[in-house]
């Protein structure tokens, strides 16, 4: 649709607003870094109509390098296309994203689906249901410093981990615990704020921490501390094959605006391929849509860290972007309803890939399209 002159005046004038662009993200947001500003970002096309529908996303923390596939698919009009205009609204933890999904807050949210299934095993009358699945791999992690001498997680018995009581990871430690053979209360749990977690982890407050690596690899980066300094315990590495965040909507929205669905998640895979073949377009995209306090070094580890680790593996490489291998998913639900004392719910309850795009839209780019991110 052609835009008259003035639409084109205040699009403009709107898109280079500094309120309308003042994002809620930070560099290194679980070390160091100022309560992040109230205000959303925008994520709309420059040149996008004004009948728009909009919707806000939540990409489960502060916007982040990894979170490249919705800033890119913004920046070339992919959400435009699809007659929406994304807003990105901050999150306070992957857990906590599916009850703010639940509560209508945000229309589309980036959260563990399995924190969604105790939430849904408790709230079975306002249920929440993951759309895609990006990340094939979970980044959930406990972390410690090589000097503390825990080399095998075995070892983390009697220890201090610190982590914010709505941590993904630390309401799965259990499960990782019964994988590892150590009792899950064996440790004790210190909780504080998610931008204190490698501070306290630092100043040896705590003897290791739960997160998510892309955000406990770059706080520590910027703190001094090498890869060669820390020992990472990685929850797929240790019996708990877990997929990473899931796109997830209530069920209701979902039933009501199944074609706004489909076009977020056209869009998003269609950026998600673009960062897989350019990463360095993809990270300006995040720096670009982000606010002074980023730091181009930190949002660079964090997208390295998901495109080695947690979107390219040979799942994906095999089946494309977004889905899930039927097998593994129903180890890992059982796995972690166990843990949580829930029924493990069918696979169907949890996972809605008919919104997907088809497998053939989805696939990897060639390995020889893709471009190194140095």
């Amino acid at each position: 649709m052609k835009l008259n002159w003035l639409s084109r005046f205040l699009s403009i004038a709107l898109v280079a607003s500094p309120m309308l662009l003042s994002s809620c993200q930070t560099p290194t947001p679980e070390a160091t870094a100022p309560e992040a500003s109230p205000a959303a970002t925008t994520a709309s096309s420059p040149t996008a109509p004004s009948e728009l529908r909009t919707i806000k996303v939540n990409p489960s923390w502060l916007l982040q390098g990894d979170n490249a596939p919705i800033t890119l698919a913004s920046e070339r009009g992919y959400f435009a296309e699809e007659g929406l205009n994304v807003v990105i609204e901050r999150g306070y933890g992957s857990a906590k994203t599916i009850t703010d999904v639940a509560a209508g807050t945000v229309e589309i949210g980036f959260g563990d689906m399995y924190s969604m299934i105790e939430f849904n095993a408790k709230n079975p009358n306002d249920p929440v249901v993951a759309v895609a699945v990006p990340y094939n791999r979970s980044p959930f992690a406990i972390a410690t410093l090589s000097a503390n001498g825990i080399a095998d997680p075995k070892a983390l018995q009697g220890k201090k981990l610190g982590a914010p009581a709505g941590d993904a990871p630390r309401k799965l430690w259990p499960v990782f615990a019964e994988q590892v053979g150590i009792p899950a209360d064996s440790v004790e749990w210190i909780t504080m704020e998610p931008k204190l977690r490698e501070t306290f982890l630092v100043k040896g407050d705590v003897d290791a921490v739960s997160g998510f690596s892309t955000s406990i690899l770059p706080a520590l980066s910027k703190a001094g501390k090498q890869e060669s300094d820390l020992t990472m315990f990685y929850y797929n590495d240790f019996g708990l094959d877990l997929y990473g965040n899931a796109i997830v909507v209530k069920k209701s929205f979902l039933e009501q605006n199944p074609d706004v669905v489909r076009g977020f998640l056209r869009a998003y895979f269609r950026g998600m391929q673009d960062v897989i073949k350019d990463p360095a377009a993809g990270l300006a995209s995040v720096m670009k849509a982000g606010d002074s306090l980023m730091e181009e070094a930190s949002e660079k580890q964090r997208l390295k860290i998901a495109l080695e680790r947690l979107w390219v593996t040979p799942e994906t490489e095999a089946n494309g972007l977004g889905g899930i291998e039927p097998s593994r998913f129903e180890k890992t639900i059982a796995q972690v309803a166990e843990v949580f004392e829930v029924t493990p719910p069918p696979i169907s309850d949890v996972f809605d890939d008919s919104f997907l795009p088809p497998a053939s839209e989805r696939g990897l780019p060639p390995a020889g399209d893709r471009q190194p991110l140095n």
